[in-house]
């Protein structure tokens, strides 16, 4: 078994760790503050903005865990027991006559007298409808204690918990009706490249489809945010400024291409020029030329514009930053390490994520691992993580990043 390695050296490129911290501290610099108050149904994919503590103790009073009989077990001496009344879910029992069993079925409360409920498995019912038990008992048996689940005041949810099925559906079970979560974050997505087009028209000389738009939109929607699409920018300096003047109101502008190295990278210069330039080319591949800044206040990160190297740095390091705004404490997708199913001969010296899955226990990835084939994400089932000047031989662990942790 091989160790997975340490980072590697970068020269004059910015670490990938080193870049994610930064992203997050500006975050927490500008925290999204704004609260609602949404009805439960309404809340799935937001953040709860205050405490959930609970006003109840979960259950609310002892319950069997069965269907089956409660009694004394002091009372069992060997002989049958009457059947002095029946307890059904939602029906308040009263007290258990001494010397006697209730019938009783699953979530129904435990009548007072009674530390045991016996299984109906275990018990026989006699013609003349007493009930004879079989196995021994102990006292608490089969028996849901009082607040088991939660006691009044305790804190079940933080703020900055991410709401999904299962955060809801603990939120109903005590009694919630709604929830005060965060806003939505606003986001403002522009794509740049006089070669871009839209999905229904004709392709003219030079021209390409823009996938990013709709990738990105779709994913920022999934991620509970308000997407404002601002459309293509021409690759002009002069119209890029213009177009992110526009763009006020918005928490995030976020865009892709215009940020490599080159005559083309309008967005570089207009954050040098009208705001502030904070972070330039990462040791990751794809990625490299990530820039992250302000334009007149406005936070704004441009991601590179090749399918893949957008998917990559939007799931690494933008849905972080926007996680981080509005309170998610947890950012970073879980990882784990499974052995390679596959060769890697060229150490590099950046941070790679090779788009795979997982075949048999093992990672494989696909034939193609251009920055400008999206089809291998859609091939994929996770990003392969391969750190700097590390080469692989099959057998040797690597990190998996399953896509279903930054998807949603």
């Amino acid at each position: 078994m091989n160790p997975v390695g340490k980072p590697g050296k970068t020269g004059s490129l910015m670490a990938v760790e080193v870049a994610l911290a930064r992203l997050l501290e500006m975050a927490e610099a500008s925290p999204i503050r704004e609260r609602e108050c949404l009805p439960l149904a309404q809340v799935e994919g937001r953040v709860l903005a205050a405490d959930l503590v609970s006003t109840l103790d979960l259950p609310p009073w002892p319950n069997s865990a069965m269907d089956g009989y409660a009694l004394r077990v002091a009372d069992w001496t060997g002989e049958p027991l009457v059947v002095s009344q029946k307890i059904f879910a939602g029906k308040a029992p009263g007290p258990l006559k001494p010397g006697t069993c209730a019938r009783i079925f699953t979530g129904a409360p435990v009548p007072a007298g009674a530390d045991c409920v016996e299984m109906q498995e275990n018990a026989e019912v006699q013609a003349d409808e007493r009930v004879c038990f079989i196995e021994p008992m102990t006292p608490g048996q089969n028996i849901r204690p009082q607040g088991q689940e939660t006691t009044v005041g305790e804190l079940i949810l933080p703020a900055g918990t991410r709401l999904g099925p299962i955060e809801q559906g603990l939120a109903a079970s005590l009694g919630c009706a709604e929830l005060e979560v965060i806003r939505k974050v606003r986001v403002a997505v522009l794509s740049t490249g006089d070669e871009l087009l839209e999905p229904g028209q004709a392709l003219g000389p030079g021209q390409i489809y823009n996938s990013n738009r709709v990738l990105l939109c779709s994913w920022l929607q999934r991620l509970g945010c308000e997407v404002i699409d601002a459309g293509i920018l021409a690759d002009d300096l002069a119209t890029t400024r213009t177009r992110l003047g526009e763009l006020k109101d918005v928490d995030l502008i976020l865009s892709t291409g215009g940020v490599s190295v080159g005559e083309a990278d309008f967005l570089g210069i207009a954050l040098r020029e009208e705001g502030e330039l904070t972070l330039w080319k990462l040791a990751i591949k794809p990625g490299k030329p990530l820039t992250v800044g302000h334009f007149r206040g406005v936070p704004v990160i441009g991601l590179p514009g090749n399918p893949a190297s957008t998917l990559v740095t939007f799931a690494l390091l933008a849905r972080p930053y926007l996680m981080r705004r509005l309170g998610v404490k947890e950012v970073e997708p879980l990882k784990f390490q499974v052995p390679a199913g596959f060769v890697w001969s060229k150490a590099g010296n950046r941070r790679e994520y090779l788009r795979g899955r997982l075949e048999n226990g093992r990672a494989i990835i696909y034939r193609n691992q251009s920055s400008g084939v999206l089809r291998s994400a859609a091939w994929a089932d996770g990003l392969v993580e391969v750190l700097e000047d590390r080469t692989l031989v099959e057998g040797d662990w690597v990190s998996f990043i399953p896509l279903s942790e930054v998807l949603g």
